[in-house]
Order: structure tokens, then C-alpha cells, then sequence
């Protein structure tokens, strides 16, 4: 098959590996991957890229994202969500306000230290292995960026608060949670995370496993992909060139042809409407950066 994307709305107890397993069975496709991994409890926008659309994951997985995030504050866990052991309670009566100035420190470029529950290898080891062994080992800190960060309606005071973040790729949610339980001196963790933006797509682009099962068992499963430049046209690349049959060739076979009329990165199609791939100019001359044309 060609392929496409599809945009996963992942339920919950789900990893998102488990998903792209899901969608391998159903279109009977090897080649299926995401961008951006959503741990098990976590909900929400899983881009998914099938067939030949797996030549975009690279790109994708570098997006920004956007989460609703519950914030418990009070009981901290050794995996900084409600999923783990709670290693700590305390009183927690927090204002909107006092929560809404906590924020401001952490919005803009910040670190985070990646937590012991975590796929990230130190000395070849995964985190969370090591975790589950009770071992803790020194992590050093990664720089995120927090695009945004806010409280969503709710309650005046409290311990439970809705967070809406929007972040660069490598933030850990929990982690940012945990850490404001932290700088208000009464610890926090996660208690749900729904995805609601990645990779340029939203909630509103999103579909259940049940609706594409349902789809694939009427023989109607490919109409639900998205082709794969709709991913590039929402994200950056906005010019679009479309090319001659002899150029077409030139470029299929690795070569260049004469910049149609603009300097710049942009889509390349053929005459017929494919998609062929990323174009690039130097000087005059357009090449293909990443071909997306079958073979």
C-alpha cells in the first residue's frame, strides 16, 4: 500500500507501540510508526505514519506539543504520576493565584531532570529498569521549552488543578508537574494527560481504533489516511512547485532541474498530482531532499 497518516486518538492503558501493533494487523503493513510517545495512562493525538508515509516520521516526531494535564498537589510518587508508589502526602490547600505565580517560573526555556521512569539509556540501560530494580542513578538536566502554560477554569483553592501546556518535543509533563508540587512546597504529581495537538494535527483530526477496526472490516480502512503532504503542508512547508514530465524523471533518478520560478524549500508534485518529495534550491537549481514517490 502507499500509505498515509492517521491520527490516533490513543485510549488509555494503551502504549503508543501497542497502537502502531494494532494498525500493522489491520492494513497488514509492516512499515508503521508515531511521532511522540504517549505513555500507557495518557490519551489523545497519536500521529501515525503507514507505508511509505514512514519516511515522515523524522520530521513529525521534532513537533511541538499540547496536553490537559491534571495536577495533584500533595502526594508525590517515584514516578511523578498517580500510576506510582506514593513516596510522600501533605497538606495541600493551594489558591489560583499562588499556583498562577509558581508558573511563571516555569515558562520559556527551562531543564528538567528526566525521571528514574523513563525510557532514557545511561550506560546502555534503560531508566525504568533500573527503577524497577530500586536503583537511582544521577541524571543531568535537558533543556525544554514551555511555550505556554496556564490553569484551565476550576476550582479557587484546592489540591486538584487542570494545566494547559504547550511544549517543545522531550518534555516530560509529569516531570513539570512534579516539579511546581515542588516549588510550592507541598509536592505534586500527574493525575491525567490528554494530548490534545502534535505534529500540527488536533483532537478534531483524531479517530478511535474502534472507528478505524469498523472502517477496515468494511473495506474502507485507506479512506481514513491522510496523504503524507498534508503533514508538511501544515507545518512549514508552504510553497508547493509542480513539475514537467522530463523534470519529473530528472528528479526521480537523483538529479536537479531548473528552479520553477522560486528559491526556497518547497512540495514537488508531478503533472498527474503525486506527491514526489521536500524540494531544496541551490542557487538555480531544485533537487529533491526526500523523495516520497514509489519506487
Amino acid at each position: 500500500m502507499a500509505g498515509g497518516i492517521l491520527i490516533i486518538d490513543k485510549p488509555a492503558g494503551w502504549t503508543s507501540m501497542d497502537v502502531c501493533a494494532k494498525l500493522r494487523g489491520m492494513f497488514h503493513e509492516k512499515r508503521v510508526g508515531h511521532a511522540g510517545t504517549l505513555d500507557p495512562m495518557a490519551t489523545g493525538v497519536l500521529p501515525v505514519f503507514i507505508g511509505r508515509a514512514t519516511r515522515a516520521v523524522e520530521f513529525a516526531a521534532d513537533s511541538d506539543k499540547e496536553y490537559i494535564a491534571g495536577l495533584k498537589l500533595g502526594v508525590t510518587t517515584n514516578t511523578q504520576d498517580i500510576t506510582g508508589e506514593i513516596v510522600e502526602e501533605r497538606p495541600a490547600d493551594v489558591t489560583r493565584e499562588q499556583l498562577w505565580a509558581v508558573l511563571e517560573g516555569f515558562t520559556g526555556d527551562i531543564e528538567q531532570v528526566p525521571p528514574m521512569y523513563s525510557a532514557i539509556k545511561i550506560g546502555g540501560k534503560k531508566l525504568y529498569e533500573l527503577a524497577r530494580k530500586g536503583k537511582e542513578v544521577e541524571r543531568r538536566p535537558r533543556p525544554v521549552t514551555i511555550r505556554a502554560l496556564g490553569v484551565l477554569e476550576g476550582p479557587e483553592r484546592g489540591a486538584d488543578f487542570t494545566l494547559r501546556v504547550a511544549c517543545s518535543k522531550g518534555t516530560y509533563v509529569r516531570t513539570l508537574c512534579h516539579d511546581i508540587g515542588q516549588a510550592l512546597g507541598c509536592g505534586g504529581c500527574m493525575n491525567s494527560l490528554q494530548r490534545v495537538k502534535a505534529a500540527g494535527f488536533t483532537l478534531e483530526d483524531s479517530v478511535s481504533l474502534e472507528a478505524v477496526q469498523e472502517a477496515v472490516d468494511r473495506g474502507e480502512g485507506e479512506g481514513l489516511l491522510l496523504p503524507v503532504d498534508a503533514y508538511f503542508a501544515r507545518n512549514g512547508w508552504k510553497n508547493s512547485v509542480t513539475v514537467r514530465p522530463d523534470a519529473e524523471k530528472r528528479l526521480r533518478n537523483g538529479g536537479c532541474v531548473p528552479t520553477p520560478g522560486m528559491e526556497a524549500e518547497c512540495r514537488v508534485y508531478s503533472e498527474s498530482g503525486e506527491f514526489l518529495g521536500l524540494g531544496s534550491s541551490e542557487g538555480t537549481r531544485l533537487r529533491l531532499i526526500k523523495s516520497f514517490f514509489a519506487v
